[in-house]
C-alpha cells in the first residue's frame, strides 16, 4: 500500500481536480467524446474511457488504445444576495473568486478479440470541491467558510471478459488518494461598538487513502439496441493528523470570563497561549456509491442514448472534524449535512458525419442533493442543466475528440441562519445563490 500511496502522491500534482460541476462534488469529466454526448455514454463505452464509464465495454476495442485527455474549467464565482450572521441584519451582495483550472486524465487499453479478454489502467479525478472567498478576514461568510478545497485522483486498473456475442463484463479495483484543504476565520458577537470580533485565522491541511471497486455490464441484443450498466462502490477517505494552524489570534479584546479575577478576562491570545497555536485534525469525508443505467441505439450513421445515473449521497451525513488540544475558543467541528440519494438524466446523440468525422450533442440534468436546511457557503449548491456539444476525428492511428459544455447553475433561495445568543454569531444564510461555467476538453487517442 505503500508504493501506491507514493505513486499517487507523484500524480496527484497532476491528476487532481478541485471544484464540483455535477450533483455534490462528483467530477464526470473523464472524457471529451462522453462530455459531446451530455456523459450519455454507458452503453456505448467504446472507447479507452469505458474504464470510468462502463469497463465491460474494453471488450469492444482491438489492440493497444491510449488516450490522454485535458479538460479546462472556467467557474464564474457564485453571486450571493442575502443575509449572514455576519452582515448584522442588513442585505448584502459577495461573489466567490472565479476559478480557471484544468482536469486531466489517462486511459490505457489492451484487447484481443480472439480471446475475448481485456485489461486496462485508468488515471483520473471523480470527485472534487473548490469554493474561495475574497478575503478571508472581511468576507460575510469568513466565520463559516473562506476556503475548501478537496482533490482527488484514482488510480484504476480494469480487466473485461466478452461471455459471448450479447454480454460482456468488466471490474476494477480504486486506489483513491485525497487532499483536503479548509480555510475560516473564528468569530464571535461582542455587541458595539466591537461587534463582530475576528479571533484569529484557522487553515487545516491533510490527506488520506481508500480503496474501491467498480464492475460494469454490456449487453447488445441486437446490432442496433446495446444495454449498459456501471456501479462504482463509495470510499471511506480517513484524513488523520491533518496540520490544523492557529495564526492571527487576537491578543487586544478582552472577552473570555476569568473564573478567578482579576484580571476579569482573558484574550484570545492568552488562551490559546500566544498569537499562534499548531495542532492537529481528523476528519472522515465520505464519498458516495455510483450506479448508472444506459440504453442506446444505432440506426446507419446515427446513435442516441439515454442513461440515469444516481449518486448514493445519502451516505454523506456529516462532515465531523476532531480538533486535538481543544480548548473553550476551538472546539470540535460537527456539522450534519444529510444529503439525499438524486437521479440525474444524460441524453445524447453522435451522428458519424463520414467515417472519419463524427457531430456529436448532448443534455443532462443533475438535481441537487443538498437539501436547504444544511446548504452551507462551502458548497451552495442547486439543480443543474448541461448543454453539450463536441466533435471527432479520426486519421491514421490518431483519433481527436473535443467538447464544450455549459452548466447553468439554477438560482436557489435558501433561508436557514441560525441566531444563537452571543457572543456565537451563528451559521447558514437567508438569501439567494447562483452561478454558471464553461468547459472545454480535448482527448487525443492512438491505437498500435
Amino acid at each position: 500500500m505503500r508504493g501506491w500511496k507514493m505513486m499517487t502522491v507523484l500524480l496527484v500534482l497532476l491528476f487532481t481536480a478541485s471544484t464540483s460541476f455535477a450533483a455534490g462534488f462528483r467530477l464526470p469529466e473523464a472524457g471529451a467524446k462522453a462530455m459531446g454526448m451530455g456523459f450519455a455514454f454507458t452503453a456505448q463505452a467504446d472507447d479507452p474511457s469505458a474504464i470510468y464509464f462502463n469497463p465491460a465495454g474494453l471488450t469492444q476495442l482491438k489492440g493497444n488504445n491510449i488516450k490522454l485527455g485535458l479538460t479546462y474549467v472556467k467557474e464564474n464565482g457564485g453571486t450571493f444576495d442575502g443575509t449572514t450572521p455576519l452582515s448584522g441584519g442588513a442585505r448584502i451582495s459577495e461573489t466567490q473568486k472565479d476559478l480557471d483550472f484544468y482536469i486531466p486524465n489517462f486511459f490505457y487499453a489492451n484487447s484481443n478479440p480472439s480471446t475475448g479478454i481485456a485489461w486496462g489502467v485508468g488515471v483520473y479525478a471523480p470527485f472534487g470541491l473548490g469554493q474561495e472567498y475574497e478575503n478571508r478576514n472581511t468576507s460575510f461568510f469568513r466565520n463559516q467558510i473562506t476556503k475548501i478545497d478537496l482533490q482527488t485522483v484514482v488510480v484504476n486498473p480494469t480487466i473485461a471478459f466478452k461471455i459471448n456475442e450479447i454480454l460482456s463484463v468488466g471490474a476494477g479495483i480504486d486506489f483513491l488518494y485525497g487532499k483536503a484543504e479548509l480555510q475560516k476565520t473564528g468569530v464571535v458577537f461582542l455587541g458595539p461598538p466591537v461587534n463582530n470580533l475576528n479571533l484569529f485565522n484557522l487553515d487545516l491541511e491533510g490527506d488520506g487513502t481508500a480503496w474501491g471497486y467498480n464492475f460494469g455490464l454490456l449487453l447488445a441484443p441486437s446490432k442496433e439496441v446495446k444495454i449498459g450498466f456501471n456501479y462504482r462502490s463509495p470510499f471511506h477517505l480517513d484524513i488523520k493528523s491533518g496540520d490544523v494552524d492557529i495564526f492571527n489570534i487576537n491578543g487586544t479584546v478582552p472577552f473570555v470570563p476569568n473564573p478567578a479575577p482579576p484580571p476579569a478576562a482573558f484574550t484570545a491570545a492568552q488562551v490559546f497561549g500566544g498569537t499562534t497555536f499548531p495542532t492537529k485534525g481528523s476528519t472522515t469525508i465520505e464519498i458516495p456509491a455510483t450506479a448508472t443505467l444506459g440504453v442506446s441505439y444505432t440506426k446507419d450513421r446515427l446513435t442516441v442514448e439515454v442513461d440515469a445515473d444516481a449518486t448514493f449521497w445519502s451516505s454523506f451525513k456529516a462532515l465531523n472534524i476532531d480538533i486535538r488540544n481543544n480548548n473553550p475558543l476551538l472546539p470540535d467541528s460537527n456539522t450534519p449535512k444529510r444529503w439525499k440519494n438524486v437521479v440525474a438524466l444524460y441524453v445524447g446523440g453522435e451522428y458519424r458525419v463520414t467515417d472519419p468525422l463524427a457531430l456529436r450533442l448532448g443534455f443532462r440534468y443533475d438535481p441537487t442533493p443538498v437539501p436547504a436546511e444544511t446548504m452551507g457557503p462551502e458548497l451552495p449548491d442547486a439543480d443543474k442543466m448541461y448543454y453539450c456539444a463536441g466533435l471527432g476525428y479520426k486519421h491514421s492511428n490518431w483519433i481527436f475528440d473535443l467538447a464544450y459544455m455549459y452548466v447553468d447553475k439554477k438560482d436557489r433561495t435558501v433561508n436557514n441562519q441560525t441566531a444563537p445568543a452571543p457572543p456565537s454569531v451563528g451559521s447558514g444564510f437567508n438569501g439567494t445563490w447562483g452561478g454558471d461555467a464553461h468547459l472545454l476538453a480535448l482527448d487525443i487517442g492512438y491505437k498500435f
